[in-house]
């Protein structure tokens, strides 16, 4: 027989023994799905989530990582963090005292920093929330582009080419308005001189 509740369901058996099974919660994460950093810098890997229980002094956040070179085959995960009731520190592996803790449990944030990113850190991160009993759900995923940095040169080009190119039109714009303004001057010359030579003729006596 089977009886249903909100809550619980009983399945009781010819021989009367009663087994329990509570529906399962599950915990939803939620991060970036793409993020962009210069090389060399910090990143501050943004991850939240909701349960559907209270926080539990059990939680537990596993972030782990997957190389770009490696996404398309094997899968192949490094360990970034690891957080049950405090940060554990990794003693081993290549982000060894570059990631640091920077979340808040009681704000759902579970968010880490990477410091000083590498080319290698090319991939996929993975961010996975235990709330027991929530210990199912969803996980989060943060696929990272590490680009070089802009070379000085470079932006000293750049910069002294937009310069360049300020600089002539506001030449070429000053010798246009200096122009019409010569021009306007010679125009308005003329014709006080042709008013001038027009009022000497008609003053001039008529001959007999």
């Amino acid at each position: 027989l089977i009886f249903k509740t909100a809550a619980v369901v009983v399945w009781l058996t010819e021989d009367v023994s009663l087994t329990t099974l509570w529906p399962a919660a599950a915990v939803e994460v939620y991060t970036s799905k793409e993020v962009d950093a210069v090389n060399g810098t910090n990143l501050r890997l943004k991850c939240t989530f909701s349960s559907s229980n209270p926080i539990s002094q059990h939680l537990s956040v596993t972030w782990n990582f997957q190389p770009e070179d490696l996404m398309t085959g094997p899968t192949q995960l490094s360990s970034v963090f690891y957080y049950l009731k405090e940060p554990y520190k990794l003693s081993a592996g290549r982000f060894k005292e570059r990631v640091t803790w920077d979340g808040n449990i009681e704000r759902n944030d579970v968010s880490i920093v990477i410091w000083n990113l590498q080319p290698t850190d090319n991939g996929t991160f993975t961010c996975q929330v235990k709330n027991p009993p929530d210990v199912d759900g969803t996980i989060g995923e943060v696929r990272l582009r590490v680009v070089q940095k802009v070379h000085f040169s470079e932006i000293h080009f750049l910069a002294v080419a937009i310069g360049s190119a300020c600089v002539l039109m506001i030449i070429v714009v000053t010798v246009v308005i200096i122009c019409r303004h010569h021009q306007k001057k010679a125009q308005e010359k003329r014709i006080k001189v042709a008013d001038t030579e027009l009022e000497e003729k008609e003053a001039s006596p008529l001959e007999d």
